[in-house]
């Protein structure tokens, strides 16, 4: 027997207002953010006609993969802030942001409970205008794209955006808000996805000097990793230099901070490796090998997190370009600098493209991979499994480029001067130098050696049926 015939929230019932009986919350407690409980459950909802979310959703034909509630991506009260764009568009594009952005900006973590878009910055954009705005033109943009009908919404957006963040930067407290810096850094990337490279970069001044406000990036780090990882990488991405500086093997000074892997693998050597340990590699770039290989074979037995991986990628590629040594100033040998890209583009490879696209900074660090080889590789030369591992890696990391011919050219000599006739083969020279075993990444190398071995057989047939 029911101990209460009520059937109003018990919110409703102390405040002694009308319920309007939905589920799992009522109307009032939406609107008031406060907690929702039935004493028992309501007998049936007062009768309504659909709402503009039914009708979006069933024109979608597929159920949203988040909950409504828990993000409000749909809101019938309209609490995020207001846009000049129609209320079915704005739904629409949170919608997308939610569901689809998130996932590619941080495709780390694909889990819609853990993803930090969404359960850090999407509550953070409802309460902030200007990121809210920044974050729809990301949806709006991707939208416009797919329809190549120019980008009438995003200009709107992108106008509204910069208004409200220009006001937000003039008063320091607010200028130094995780929302301030978010807007900025995804601003500086909208802009340079356009090929407006100039006010991309101006745009990562901006937020570098707000994280010189905020006490540098490591103090950024530790109340806002998400902040601090975003600009962090993708002022990278966007300048195709390191805007920031790194601490040191030990975790000290003011910069993007080592994982704690780099640190347990001080005590590992390359003896073990002697085509490595016999070339004359700068103590920086050995030391950085030496570390990178410990912590993979380290991950065979202890599962390295794909935000582990982002922030050890992160470390690696800004501490060698750090260390480029300006060529007017110093020497360097040739294999270190064949280590030191090669390393760069290998971190790349395995991280994948988080964020933003690394495509840009990845095709210069090729073309730099590519002149140290050439003049490396001058005269007679006896190829080793060194050799075999730079021009695998610079094959996959040019791929879609005009450079991938001539690191197909240099895999099939190597093939043909080593015997190479299986991807067993190729892999046991790969994983003697540096390996991080995932199947991501073997899928990858071995799609493109299965197209080196099919172009030097397409060779050989030819050079057969010539004699």
């Amino acid at each position: 027997m029911r101990q209460s015939l009520r059937r109003s929230c018990a919110a409703c019932a102390r405040s002694k207002h009308s319920c309007d009986l939905r589920t799992p919350r009522c109307s009032r407690c939406i609107r008031r953010t406060v907690q929702c409980v039935y004493a028992n459950e309501p007998l049936g909802p007062p009768a309504s006609s659909p709402s503009a979310v039914d009708r979006l959703l069933d024109a979608s034909n597929a159920p949203p993969m988040l909950s409504c509630h828990r993000f409000g991506s749909f809101d019938p009260f309209e609490s995020y802030p207001k846009t000049r764009l129609r209320k079915e568009h704005v739904q629409r594009l949170i919608y997308n942001f939610l569901n689809k952005i998130a996932f590619q900006y941080y495709p780390l973590d694909l889990d819609a409970m853990t993803n930090p878009f969404l359960v850090s910055w999407w509550p953070l954009a409802l309460g902030d205008p200007a990121l809210f705005h920044v974050s729809l033109q990301t949806a709006c943009l991707d939208e416009e794209l797919m329809a190549q009908k120019g980008f009438q919404s995003s200009d709107v957006l992108m106008a509204d955006s910069v208004a409200l963040l220009r006001r937000k930067v003039e008063d320091v407290s607010l200028a130094i808000q995780d929302g301030t810096m978010n807007s900025v850094i995804t601003l500086a990337t909208i802009e340079f996805g356009k090929g407006n490279v100039k006010i991309g970069e101006m745009h990562v001044e901006g937020v570098k000097r707000l994280v010189h406000l905020r006490g540098g990036i490591n103090s950024v780090r530790q109340t806002s990793p998400l902040t601090a990882r975003m600009i962090s990488w993708v002022s990278l991405l966007i300048t195709g230099c390191p805007q920031f500086q790194t601490q040191d093997d030990c975790g000290m000074g003011d910069g993007i901070p080592p994982v704690p892997e780099w640190q347990a693998s001080s005590d590992y050597t390359i003896h073990d490796v002697p085509e490595i340990y016999e070339l004359r590699i700068d103590a920086e770039v050995r030391n950085v090998f030496q570390r990178l290989r410990n912590i993979f074979q380290l991950s065979q037995h202890a599962y390295l997190s794909n935000t582990r991986l982002h922030d050890l990628a992160c470390f690696v590629i800004h501490r060698l370009l750090l260390s480029v040594p300006d060529p007017a100033l110093s020497l360097t040998s040739v294999n270190t600098e064949r280590m030191r890209y090669a390393i760069i583009l290998y971190m790349f490879i395995v991280h994948g493209p988080t964020y933003y696209s690394h495509t840009t900074i990845m095709e210069t660090i090729v073309t730099q991979l590519m002149d140290v080889m050439r003049s490396y590789e001058l005269g007679t030369y006896a190829y080793t499994s060194f050799d075999v591992w730079l021009s695998m890696v610079g094959t996959v990391a040019s791929a879609g480029t005009v450079h991938y011919r001539w690191f197909l050219e240099k895999m099939e000599k190597m093939a043909t001067s080593l015997y190479l006739s299986s991807w067993k083969d190729v892999f046991s020279h790969l994983s003697h130098i540096l390996w991080l075993d995932s199947r991501k990444c073997r899928d990858l190398f071995h799609y493109h050696w299965e197209i080196v071995l099919d172009t030097n057989h397409i060779h050989g047939s030819q050079a057969k049926a010539t004699l």
